[in-house]
């Protein structure tokens, strides 16, 4: 075992690695840009929506706050009918891009530091490359990746997009089990 704080240098780079590679995936590459449509009339949807002032939230249609209402004939109706939809709604105005990407390098800095910290936990000074390669990255693909199946399973995201979420998760993971093999003490 290692001390935890003796990793702080892999955890690091491979949170801006992963935040340069996922900048590079989502700005160049563009295999994520059919991801997401508009809707047929995105107009009508958007007016009907100021006009109810919705507030910023997560919201599901049609909406049945028990089990005894989503059984009820009247909601099994509503579901037939359709449409339905998981819909998040976020503050009116410009999108921050700032905040969000610090938020993700936030992130790959936790994923990095779980990452490190099983590391810590199996392996010694002069570890193996790939005994280290195998272990971080895995900690960091479980990270990045597996809680990303729930939105197909439960919300409906179109596999296609999640999977390819998945495949971005795999690199970053590589990429981690790359840094903390390379950099480990």
């Amino acid at each position: 075992m290692i001390p935890l704080l003796s990793l702080w240098l892999p955890v690091v780079v491979a949170a801006l690695i992963v935040f340069v590679v996922s900048s590079i995936i989502h700005m160049a590459l563009g295999y994520h840009a059919g991801d997401w449509v508009g809707l047929p009339n995105e107009a009508r949807f958007r007016d009907a929506f100021r006009n109810e002032e919705v507030p910023p939230g997560d919201y599901v249609v049609p909406y049945a706050p028990t089990a005894a209402e989503r059984n009820s004939p009247a909601h099994i109706e509503k579901m037939k009918e359709g449409p339905v939809a998981f819909i998040n709604v976020r503050p009116k105005g410009q999108v921050v891009m700032v905040a969000m990407l610090s938020q993700w390098f936030g992130y790959c800095l936790v994923v990095g530091f779980f990452a490190a910290y099983l590391g810590s936990r199996f392996f010694g000074p002069g570890a193996d490359y790939m005994e280290v390669f195998r272990i971080t990255g895995t900690v960091a693909f479980a990270g990045y990746g597996l809680a990303l199946l729930q939105n197909s399973i439960w919300y409906g995201r179109k596999w296609s997009s999640t999977l390819k979420s998945v495949f971005d998760a795999l690199v970053f993971a590589l990429l981690t089990g790359g840094v903390f093999g390379w950099l480990w003490p």
